[in-house]
């Protein structure tokens, strides 16, 4: 599934969880490179830090209550939460609290009319 060097990684909606899944267990392969795909925004806090991130939702432990996908970080205005978008970013790996995360440091974060798949099962 990865991408030759300088390439775009497109996480397609038919094996949305699957292919991050991939970047989760094969991290060091996807390290610094660029990831491109749609989800829905949401926002988050841990012990009053908020976190935003890009996900769809999947199988869990109590129906599709999963969710895949990345947190994200960058510098222009943030979106709704709920609101479908495109991101793109640079796949990055960072320490907080002696616990490793990964996270797209974003070059492109695009609200979308036309919504996708919110909840995916691959």
């Amino acid at each position: 599934m990865e991408a030759p060097a300088g390439e775009v990684v497109e996480i397609k909606e038919r094996l949305f969880i699957a292919q991050t899944n991939d970047i989760y267990i094969n991290t060091a392969d996807y390290l610094g490179k660029t990831i491109r795909y749609e989800g829905l925004f949401k926002t988050g806090d841990w012990q009053g830090v908020p976190y935003c991130y890009v996900i769809r939702y999947g199988p869990g432990c109590c129906g599709y209550d999963g969710e895949a996908g990345f947190e994200v970080v960058w510098d222009g205005a943030w979106p709704q939460v709920d609101d479908w978008c495109e991101v793109v970013g640079v796949l990055e790996q960072y320490e907080e609290d002696g616990i490793s995360y990964l996270r797209l440091v974003l070059s492109s974060l695009t609200v979308l009319d036309e919504r996708g798949a919110e909840f995916v099962s691959q």
